[in-house]
């Protein structure tokens, strides 16, 4: 049986859970896709972008404590996370979805 996702330094159950939602199911797997691939792979599944769990995955696929990524590695690795961010595409409104922004009931959140 293949090691989870949460083998992984730094990532825990949740993790696990994610990741399989993006077809993403061991660490191997994880590794092999590299943090990128695998965090769009991510986004793509309308996980909420977050700066902190992206350099989070970047650390531990490097075998490093999260708290480790300071100064111009982070300001670089945040550019990338920008652009990841920003080449991902919504998902498509479901019908209720639609039905309710136009009563006004729920906008969108922004991604």
């Amino acid at each position: 049986m293949p090691d989870p996702v949460s083998t992984i330094r730094n990532l825990g159950p949740a993790s696990d859970v994610a990741f399989a939602r993006a077809g993403i199911t061991s660490a191997e797997q994880l590794r092999t896709l590299g943090a990128d691939e695998a965090y769009r792979r991510l986004l793509n599944t309308g996980h909420k972008p977050h700066f902190i769990g992206y350099y989070v995955l970047v650390m531990g696929l490097q075998g490093r404590p999260w708290n480790d990524c300071k100064g111009v590695e982070k300001t670089a690795l945040r550019k990338v996370f920008d652009a990841l961010k920003a080449s991902v595409t919504p998902a498509p409104l479901s019908d209720i979805e639609i039905e309710l922004n136009k009563l006004g009931v729920i906008p969108r959140p922004a991604r």
